[in-house]
């Protein structure tokens, strides 16, 4: 028996939040937020997460409203990425200077 993986599905584990991300965001809205190092559709994220589309949707609106993602459609899609308040929080805060001296 050969198999081939399904073109333009990903193979690859989700990303995994930072336990500080998780407490802060729940680890739902954390996980989604560090999957989208790259931007990806509602039912991409949705099919990677194990999770259905209706809750991938509602978490990225709260992401949305919050400002640490954003949208774009391309074609009969619509992708979400991270906005530069989303990946400096996703990331940790690295590369952003710290006010004060600690």
């Amino acid at each position: 028996m050969v198999a081939f993986p399904v073109r333009g599905r990903t193979t690859a584990a989700p990303a995994t939040p930072s336990a500080e991300l998780a407490r802060l965001l729940g680890p739902t809205r954390a996980g989604l937020l560090a999957a989208l190092a790259r931007p990806a559709s509602t039912g991409e994220l949705a099919a990677r997460h194990f999770l259905s589309p209706a809750t991938v949707s509602y978490h990225l609106g709260v992401l949305y409203r919050s400002g640490l993602v954003s949208r774009a459609r391309s074609g009969r899609s619509v992708l979400y990425h991270r906005t530069p308040a989303g990946s400096r929080l996703s990331n940790g805060g690295e590369g952003t200077r710290r006010e004060g001296g600690a």
